[in-house]
């Protein structure tokens, strides 16, 4: 994430430029110069979660009542200081950033398996060094800060973008996270999470004008250094040989030094004394040996400039830049010119983009900032007023964070503020430069423009001729915007006014997957606490794959052009034995609505008991449990969703037994009577690697839940479908060791009898839907050596691939399948997994 190689480079070969810095001091200062103005503070969420996730257990599927208990002191901390906080989370990764996330996912995969050999070892959970965040930390951290009356934003593009935009625009008393983009970005100051102390507000501040002091460069000089040196768009390796030339120069005149130090220095003094001699004589592409990656250097210059901003290394006029994989994006840099710059990484898209750099603002270069502070299509569930902040007992505050700057860096930035800290954080956190161009949007769709695109406007325009020297002007930010966000393809819905519901709601963080779904149909699930080895229980990404494939028909519906056939959405989901190469590509399942499918725009926006009626019925349809309807309203308001999901968990999975369903129940019912406290002593006899995968399966189906209630129309409170209220990690581990050794009910209970028929009545409803698949729940101890590990239901057990071939052999487990069919669809050389290529029903295990 960032510049590469500069975090630790500042930590140690800079640590003058970390300042310590007193948000109490920086928000006095603040309103003493602006009466009036709140002082505010933008948070990449992303970065953060980590740092906000301090309980000490994370494997048994996540301490959520503990977790949620945390961020409320951190939000306490700044309201009490009186600075305001505008957090923002990633809403979608960008095409040319879809390899960087397939490597990390990879990456973690090898961290996923090192966990399970720990935990099948030792039986314990492994030390903070192998910490991974628990599955679904992202997306319900967004709906906590919510709840807690925050204001909470979605990205509609790369979200580092978004808040630097962000900053900048508001006039903001920093950016708090943890990555070292924020340094090459002219905004407001940059604040380091992993420094951040929540008792006394301080932390350390990275000054990027210290830093361009260090290396003699100029704040515009800073996107072409980390261009050279990579970064999440320009990979490491485009530059290498060039590094070593500049390093083998820089050496034999400054002598022998650290090596990772020295290749900064070194690329930054050629730029001072090399490029920046002649600039603006030279194109970039004559001094730098940018070769085929010469759009990709462009692209990754040009995502650096926030609206309004230029680069004095851009005095050329593009005219015909090459299109970087098939997809073209072309500039009007004024009204009478029309030329090329590079675009868009999106392999599928070929769509040109026509940007205007007139000096007026337009309405169109948006980010989700501006879409929230708009007035958007009216909203069918209010988050804040519909769910309720459970009351508990605060942890223990007494947390300590990393000192050190960089991760892997073993020197410590020193906390304690020197006589002149005060004077170099008034000149790195004074006013942030107001840009000369304000983006500003308009929530009515553009016509023409797939709400799915990048804000800037959209066009095909012929391609140009090569790039010419015209130095008498240099390229605004907004002549790249067709590069950022990434073009994408047409959206998948035909109602505009729909999609912009959907897009609202997106930008506000009220959905989850559903707007991606319709603007672009691609969507993504990063790693599970999964175990690869064990072939007992199917991934996550297959088991909820149904309830997706339903909420596509319902969401999609005839494709856009009112073809019959819904078009198939790409799924970047992460399971044992998917290399990410490319996406699989899943088609809709029809669906099944009692009195017809309604519309969206019926389902999203009136109002009356019977539409609420049709959302339940849409939501359960989606699970294919409308048969239980009844049992389901017979169970108590706040348990219905986790019963409607334990229903359909226990239809589809045929290797969880009755111990499993004991457990589950038990830990919803007895969470409520225990304090965050209660909860944090809780000690676990040992760890289980089974519990393991069976708590993280939970909680990623409590995420599908948000997406099909999102899809539906919200037919249930968001309250309910959140983990801190219906699960917590070390519970339910306790509960359902608890059943393994053949604990009564009462006991799993705790002896509280009023929780009795609460049980019962849970229990029976799960029963009866899997009585009506012929599915028989057992308990462990009779087939612990021969077992059936149907997947799904029999009656899809004569599904067929999408070549022709059965499935549903005997004694080859599902893993074996190899997954879904490969497949070609045109140029996509993608996994197809149609209607009939679900995956093996009914399969014996011997």
């Amino acid at each position: 994430m960032g510049v590469r190689g500069l975090q630790g480079f500042v930590g140690s070969a800079c640590p003058h430029i970390c300042t310590v810095a007193d948000f109490r001091e920086l928000a006095g200062r603040h309103r003493s110069r602006h009466p009036g103005s709140t002082p505010t503070l933008v948070v990449d969420a992303m970065c953060c979660l980590r740092y906000w996730y301090t309980p000490e257990s994370w494997v048994c599927g996540g301490q959520w009542r503990e977790y949620f208990s945390a961020l409320r002191e951190f939000v306490r901390a700044f309201a009490t200081a009186g600075i305001k906080l505008v957090f923002f989370f990633d809403g979608t990764v960008e095409q040319h950033k879809r390899d960087v996330w397939v490597k990390r996912r990879l990456k973690n995969n090898r961290e996923i398996a090192r966990v399970f050999h720990h935990v099948k070892s030792r039986r314990e959970q492994p030390g903070r060094s192998m910490f991974f965040i628990p599955s679904g930390l992202a997306i319900f951290t967004r709906f906590a800060l919510k709840s807690l009356g925050q204001e909470t934003l979605c990205s509609l593009q790369e979200a580092d973008y978004e808040v630097a935009s962000y900053g900048l625009r508001h006039h903001c008393l920093g950016i708090l996270g943890e990555d070292t983009d924020y340094l090459i970005y002219n905004t407001c100051p940059y604040f380091s999470i992993s420094e951040f102390c929540l008792e006394t507000l301080k932390t350390v501040m990275l000054c990027r004008d210290k830093l361009c002091e260090s290396l003699d460069l100029h704040l515009t000089d800073l996107p072409l250094l980390s261009c050279l040196l990579g970064n999440d768009i320009v990979p490491e390796g485009v530059f290498e040989s060039f590094r070593y030339r500049c390093l083998c120069a820089y050496t034999s005149v400054k002598g022998n030094a650290d090596r990772k130090g020295s290749v900064i220095l070194a690329v930054a003094d050629h730029i001072a004394k090399v490029l920046r001699l002649h600039r603006g004589q030279k194109r970039l592409e004559d001094m730098l040996p940018l070769g085929p990656h010469r759009a990709l250097f462009y692209k990754g210059m040009a995502s650096y400039l926030l609206p309004g901003q230029n680069s004095p290394w851009f005095f050329q006029k593009p005219q015909g830049v090459a299109a970087l994989d098939k997809q073209v994006a072309f500039v009007c840099p004024d009204p009478g010119s029309q030329q090329e710059v590079p675009a868009s990484t999106e392999p599928e898209s070929q769509q040109g983009v026509l940007v205007s750099t007139d000096s007026a603002p337009r309405q169109d270069t948006a980010t989700c900032a501006d879409l929230a502070s708009k007035q958007g299509a009216p909203l069918s569930s209010d988050l804040e007023s519909k769910q309720e902040v459970p009351t508990c007992t605060d942890p223990d505050s007494q947390r300590e964070m990393p000192v050190s700057a960089d991760a892997g860096s073993k020197q410590e930035t020193p906390m304690s503020i020197d006589p002149a800290a005060e004077q170099d954080i008034a000149a790195c956190a004074g006013p942030c430069p107001k840009p000369e161009v304000l983006a500003c949007a308009d929530l009515e769709p553009m016509q023409g423009i797939p709400a799915c695109a990048d804000p800037a406007s959209v066009q095909n325009l012929p391609a140009g001729a090569d790039p010419e020297l015209e130095p008498e002007a240099p390229v605004k930010q907004a002549d790249f915007m067709g590069m950022d966000p990434e073009v994408k393809q047409q959206a998948l819905v035909a109602d505009p006014d729909i999609l912009e519901v959907a897009r609202t709601r997106h930008v506000r963080a009220e959905t989850y997957l559903v707007y991606n779904i319709m603007s672009g149909g691609e969507i993504e699930c990063s790693n599970t606490l999964e175990d690869a080895l064990d072939q007992a229980l199917p991934s996550q990404a297959f088991v909820f794959r149904p309830v997706r494939q339903r909420v596509y028909s319902l969401l999609l519906g005839p494709g856009a052009d009112g073809a019959r056939t819904c078009p198939a959405v790409k799924e970047w989901f992460v399971y044992a034995g998917n290399p990410l190469k490319q996406p699989d590509l899943v088609r809709p399942l029809p669906i099944s609505i009692p009195g017809g499918m309604p519309s969206l725009r019926s389902l999203w926006l009136d109002q009356g008991p019977q539409v609420e009626a049709q959302r339940l019925d849409a939501l359960l349809a989606c699970f294919d449990l409308s048969s239980a309807r009844e049992e389901l309203q017979a169970v108590e308001g706040p348990f219905q969703a986790l019963c409607c999901l334990l229903m359909y968990l226990f239809v589809q999975v045929d290797t969880l037994c009755l111990e499993d369903l004991h457990a589950f129940i038990a830990q919803a019912l007895c969470l409520p009577g225990k304090s965050t406290v209660q909860l944090e002593d809780l000690e676990p006899d040992y760890i289980d690697s089974r519990a393991v995968q069976l708590g993280s399966l939970l909680v990623r189906g409590l995420t599908t839940l948000v997406l099909v209630n999102g899809a539906c129309g919200s037919p249930w409170l968001l309250s309910d479908l959140m983990p801190w209220n219906v699960f917590d990690g070390k519970l339910f581990h306790q509960k359902y060791l608890q059943a393994e050794k053949g604990y009564s009910v009462e006991a799993l209970l705790e002896q509280n009898r009023s929780r009795l028929s609460r049980f019962q009545a849970l229990k029976s409803a799960v029963c009866k839907a899997c009585a009506q698949e012929n599915r028989r729940i057992s308990s462990r101890q009779p087939w612990r050596s021969h077992h059936t590990g149907r997947w799904g239901r029999q009656e899809s057990s004569s599904h067929r691939t999408s070549s022709g071939h059965s499935r549903s052999s005997t004694g080859q487990s599902w893993r074996e399948q190899g997954g879904p069919t490969e497949a070609l669809l045109g140029r996509d050389r993608a996994y197809l997994v149609c209607t009939e290529a679900l995956p093996p029903l009914g399969v014996i295990w011997t």
